[in-house]
This record gives C-alpha cells, sequence and structure tokens, in this order.
C-alpha cells in the first residue's frame, strides 16, 4: 500500500444509526454516504468509552482507559503517554489539529505540530462535580437539555463553521511536503445544545419525524442501570413535542455536520493533495436521541457506545461492508499505517489494528470492548461484543446479557436464564482477557478519591462553575 496523506474526522456524539449510509431514511448525509460509497463501511465500530474525554485520550494513545487512568470529564489527556500525534512529529511528519480535542490544556504538548483554534476541559480542570460517583451531588443542568431545542444557532454550530472554514484554508495552503502529512479535524456537531441552523432545520421542518425507535413496555430492573438513568434524568424534562422537536433539530445537526464534512472534502477535491490523501470519519461515542427512556451517552446501548466509521481514499476498496468488530483505538495504528510509518516495539504493545488490515480481512475474530467509569454511575461498567453476544459486566452489580441477532434493540436480558450459563461464561472469560473489572473499579474510584482530596474535598467541588456541555471559550 502506497503511503499517503491522512484526513481524520471526527464529529461528537454521532449516532450510528443517524446516517444514510447505515439505513436512516429521514436524516440527510449526503457527503458521508458518497464516502462510504466510495470506501470502507464499519458495522461493528465501539467507542472505548461513551464519554468524551476518557475516549479522546484513549483513541490519542491508542490504549484503554484503564491503561491510561484518564477515567472521567474531570481526568483528561495531558500529553503525558505519547500519542500518535507524538510518534508521527518525531518519525518527521507534519501532524495539525483543528477544532475541539478535549484534553487538559493547550499548554500541554500533546504531539500536534500545529494545534489550531483547539477546545479543551474547561478551564483545565473539567467536569469535577462528576467525580463522587458512590453519593453523587445534584445534577441541576439535565434541564438544560429539553430547554435548549429549536431552530437557530449556538456557540457550538459557530464553533463548527470556524473549524471547517479554518481546515478548508489549512488545505488549500498546505505545499506537497516530502513525507505525507495528517490533518485532525474536529467537529462538534451534532452534540447538544440541540439548536440547529436554519439552513439545516428547514428539510426536516414539515416532515412527520418519529419517534424513538426503542421504547420498552416495562422498566428495566437492574441496580446499576437504575442509579445511572436516576443520575442522567434528561427524559424528565422531556414530553411528546419536545422529543419529536429534539429528534428533528438532532437530524438537522447530523446534516449541518454532513454539509461541513462536505466543505473539507470539496477543497480536498480541488487541492493538488487529492490523489495523494485518504480520510477517516467516525464520532467519539452516540447519543440515545430518547431509545429506552434516556438523552446523551453513557450508556452501554448500541445507539451509546457503537459509532459510524467510515474510511476512503487511495488503496481503499470501494463499496466494501466489514462487520469485523473494531474500536477507535484502532485509530492510532492505522494512521501510522497509512502514511508509511512502521511500527516500532512500543507502537505493537498497544491493542488497537490498523483498520487498513481489518478491511483485508484479518483480525476478524476480535471482539468489540467499551468501560465507562465516570459520572452518573455507582461502579464501572464493561461492554463485550462477541458476534451477536453482548455482555454488559458491572464491576459491582449482576450481569446483562443480549443476543443482537435475534434481539436488536437490547430487550431481552438473558443473563439470568439458565439455558445461557456457559455463554454468559464465555464473554466473560473473554472480557477478561482485556481487563480485570473489579480492579479497573477499584483503581478508577482510588483515583478519583484523589481527585476529589486534591480539590479541596466534596464541597470544594460542588461550588466549581457547572454545565452541561463544555462551554466554547476559544
Amino acid at each position: 500500500m502506497k503511503p499517503s496523506n491522512m484526513i481524520f474526522f471526527i464529529s461528537d456524539e454521532h449516532a450510528r444509526r443517524c446516517m444514510g449510509a447505515y439505513g436512516h431514511e429521514i436524516v440527510k448525509t449526503p457527503n458521508l454516504d458518497r464516502m462510504a460509497e466510495e470506501g470502507v463501511l464499519f458495522t461493528n465500530a465501539y467507542t472505548p468509552s461513551p464519554i468524551c474525554v476518557p475516549t479522546r485520550a484513549a483513541i490519542h494513545t491508542g490504549r484503554w482507559v484503564h491503561q491510561t487512568g484518564n477515567w472521567s470529564s474531570a481526568e483528561p489527556y495531558t500529553g503525558s503517554v505519547k500519542s500518535w500525534a507524538h510518534r508521527l512529529r518525531q518519525a518527521g511528519y507534519h501532524t495539525a489539529s483543528i477544532g475541539k480535542l478535549h484534553f487538559q490544556s493547550a499548554d500541554n504538548d500533546h504531539g500536534f505540530s500545529e494545534e489550531i483554534i483547539p477546545l479543551h476541559i474547561l478551564n483545565g480542570v473539567g467536569w469535577v462535580q462528576g467525580l463522587p460517583r458512590k453519593e453523587p451531588l445534584p445534577f441541576d443542568d439535565a434541564a438544560d437539555y429539553a430547554e435548549q431545542v429549536g431552530m437557530g444557532t449556538s456557540s457550538y454550530s459557530d464553533y463548527d463553521i470556524r473549524i471547517t472554514e479554518t481546515a478548508v484554508k489549512w488545505i488549500e495552503e498546505k505545499s506537497p511536503d516530502d513525507k505525507p502529512w495528517v490533518l485532525f479535524a474536529s467537529l462538534v456537531a451534532p452534540h447538544f445544545p440541540l439548536l440547529c441552523p436554519e439552513e439545516f432545520y428547514a428539510p426536516y421542518a414539515d416532515l412527520d419525524i418519529p419517534g424513538p425507535e426503542i421504547m420498552p413496555d416495562k422498566p428495566v430492573a437492574h441496580p446499576g442501570q437504575n442509579f445511572m438513568s436516576d443520575y442522567w434524568n434528561y427524559q424528565d424534562y422531556f414530553d411528546e413535542e419536545t422529543t419529536i422537536e429534539a429528534r428533528r433539530c438532532y437530524f438537522g445537526l447530523c446534516s449541518f455536520l454532513d454539509h461541513n464534512v462536505g466543505q473539507v472534502l470539496g477543497a480536498l477535491k480541488a487541492s493538488p493533495h487529492a490523489q495523494n490523501t485518504r480520510t477517516i470519519y467516525t464520532s467519539d461515542h452516540g447519543d440515545m436521541l430518547g431509545n429506552h427512556g434516556y438523552w446523551a451517552k453513557c450508556f452501554m446501548y448500541e445507539d451509546s457506545a457503537a459509532v459510524p466509521l467510515i474510511m476512503s481514499g487511495p488503496d481503499v476498496p470501494k463499496g466494501q461492508v466489514v462487520d469485523s468488530a473494531v474500536n477507535l483505538i484502532d485509530i492510532y495504528p492505522t494512521l501510522l499505517d497509512g502514511v508509511g510509518e512502521a511500527m516500532d516495539a512500543e507502537d505493537l504493545e498497544r491493542p488497537g489494528k490498523s483498520l487498513f488490515e481489518v478491511m483485508q480481512g484479518k483480525h476478524a475474530d476480535r471482539v468489540g470492548f467499551s468501560e465507562y467509569h465516570d459520572g452518573g454511575s455507582d461502579c464501572g461498567s464493561f461492554m463485550l461484543r462477541d458476534g451477536p453476544w453482548k455482555l454488559v459486566w458491572w464491576a459491582e452489580h449482576r450481569p446483562q446479557l443480549f443476543n443482537l441477532d435475534e434481539d436488536p434493540n437490547e430487550l431481552n436480558d438473558l443473563a439470568e436464564n439458565s439455558a445461557y450459563v456457559d455463554r454468559l461464561k464465555a464473554c466473560e472469560e473473554k472480557l477478561r482477557a482485556i481487563v480485570d473489572p473489579e480492579e479497573a473499579n477499584r483503581q478508577a474510584f482510588e483515583d478519583q478519591a484523589k481527585m476529589i482530596e486534591h480539590y479541596g474535598g466534596r464541597d470544594k467541588i460542588a461550588a466549581f462553575e457547572t454545565f452541561n456541555y463544555t462551554p466554547i471559550k476559544v
């Protein structure tokens, strides 16, 4: 495979189902759909953690959250663990980031040759209110989710326009290098607030928008999940009308995102780099969008833990669909592979595999994996996907088991059915080959207790600036 430049697009909170290429009949995403038609569509890609800060650390380091210790939204990446950007810059490649990073601070070296209009966690501190997990602080900001819905603009949509314009200009002005370059273009949409610019709201304004696709007949009787749903109580502020309007705006923001990706792809097509650049598109996690009665992320349901993933460009098969389980930690070796940089011994210690190898049929027996140790949870949760089987392992509660072939909506928990004892044990063994869930859970709480002490205790943390999404201060 010939080395090439790489553009790595990432969005924020894009549910995999909400894209034409993944079969949605309403959401309009022509640029991403075209990218899938001209490249490879991965149908079983997962986030390392269904929350922003831990996942972005995992993406850049190519390591699991339990390996880096970036457990929560107050424990961000600081640059201390080598990233793919460090690795490539040290080898002589130019790497640039434009947009959201959600690391600790621009004062740290994250490895990029240039870091343009970055968004990091608030004040280098982040969401510390989520650290006391066993006895959580009140989450009064939940009401904002349903209140900030409708046609209009937000600091996030304004920021995405800046990111897009900056990326277009960067491509237009970039001269060919002796070595390939990597551009990390990180957009925010369709992350809430669900305020959708008029141009992208209008195509959905008169459509009959369906309600949530998955609504259980009865509440889930699981202590860990119920603890989380009581904390992340966004649903309490939605009625039927607000639910439909929120979904309408989310669909519009998916089109806004698609438009911005299309602008950058258009600049690439008109540039000298067009024949020598591959592209990757994904999102850091999904969005429940009302399914199962939940909004946002954090849960291990497919709408939250699964992500879209597309690749296209030179030497990428056209129109190929890959069903093998992949993960966003695979981005690290994929970028090295794409530019032609050989993996060294430290790279090979990382758990990810190059997506170029996966699309060639290698690593087909891998499992999907995700974990969550952030606010709103009274213990760590871990997801393992093995073929049709999906295990959700709770470090301090009973597990859950689903067969996604027979039960794609994850409504029939088989974990307490005696007929599936062997299957449950087999999935647990594969999970424990990746992580010791009880030890990871213990370590996360130990590290977070130290963080609470560092910030002066529970009362001091409660007095920090609160927010429902990271405010723009760039």
